[in-house]
């Protein structure tokens, strides 16, 4: 087994950039490039969200996302990544039923790679559960997907003095429960930051505003490869998804137009392997193909001047 690198993020870095007031930087992740990238970029933590599925693999929502398609985008992810904290994201119903099938479930992440795992809501006791066993968690409140039918869709949390109380008193029972960091979601900016000040561990914050620890961001909403909505919290940096659009509008235009492939990009054969394809009756080989084609880098490549004849320049 492989030791870590030494410029591996691990959770004494997220603490300490904490206690210093160093923004912590986080980014999700799907597959091996993504993570590759992200992690040159050199971002503090990747998430492998279940917002793969809406990203990734088309859904509506993040419900219909299985453990097993977890488990391939975690793998990828881990062989993409060397120095970047990895998180697993746990997908709806694999951690709720029990605790047990949440610590069993919470040890396949920590196996395909990752170094600790996400929980939403304030489920103490599974977090216990899986804390207990040695696994660190990210725990997830404000808006959490699992459960917007409850909270009436997708709507931001915490807007009033009730509900931020509500919110502040769940992230301090999580703390107590042994989870090593906070994911807010869609709040406003003031009372996250406030529970921010209140924890000991690090609070980040995807849509809650710049007063917590860190930003995570959705990587396919920051480089413009998502498109069914963009959240107000999002801001792009570039369009990705047009450029690789045009890429291959002219991909397909070189290809119709006879430009790609060019000679540049064709692989040869040696010259008495080709005489003897061409000397060969069986193959139907037509002369003006071999006539017609752009002149070789060297003059010793044999053209033939009728089917099957071959003669040397």
């Amino acid at each position: 087994m492989a030791a870590d690198s030494k410029t591996k993020t691990t959770i004494i870095k997220l603490r300490k950039q904490k206690r210093e007031g160093i923004k912590t930087v986080c980014v999700t992740a799907y597959d091996y490039p993504q993570a590759y990238i992200a992690d040159s970029a050199g971002v503090d933590a990747i998430l492998v969200g279940d917002s793969l599925g809406m990203t990734t693999l088309g859904h509506k929502t993040t419900i219909p996302v299985t453990m097993e398609n977890m488990m391939t985008a975690c793998q990828a992810v881990s062989r993409g990544a060397n120095d970047a904290l990895l998180i697993g994201d746990m997908p709806y119903m694999s951690y709720q039923p029990s605790n047990q099938i949440a610590v069993e479930n919470a040890g396949e992440f920590i196996k395909a790679g990752m170094d600790m795992v996400k929980v939403e809501g304030a489920m103490t006791d599974r977090i216990k559960a899986i804390c207990d066993s040695g696994i660190m968690v990210m725990s997830h409140l404000g808006l959490t997907p699992h459960t917007r039918a409850k909270l009436g869709g997708y709507r931001v949390q915490g807007k009033t003095a009730e509900q931020a109380e509500i919110v502040l008193e769940q992230a301090l029972a999580l703390q107590k429960a042994g989870c090593s960091a906070l994911l807010l979601e869609a709040m406003p900016k003031e009372p996250a930051g406030m529970i921010a000040k209140e924890l000991d561990i690090p609070v980040y914050g995807i849509g809650a505003g710049d007063e917590v620890d860190g930003q995570l961001v959705i990587m396919h909403d920051l480089v413009g490869l998502f498109w069914e909505f963009k959240s107000k919290f999002v801001k792009r940096y570039c369009e990705a998804g047009q450029m690789i659009q045009n890429a291959l509008k002219d991909y397909a235009a070189e290809v119709r137009g006879g430009q790609f492939p060019a000679q540049e990009n064709f692989y040869e054969i040696k010259d008495d392997e080709l005489e003897k394809l061409l000397g060969d009756t069986k193959w139907k080989y037509e002369a003006d193909r071999v006539e017609n084609k752009a002149t070789p880098k060297h003059s010793a490549t044999p053209i033939t001047t009728k089917k099957n004849t071959i003669v040397k320049r």
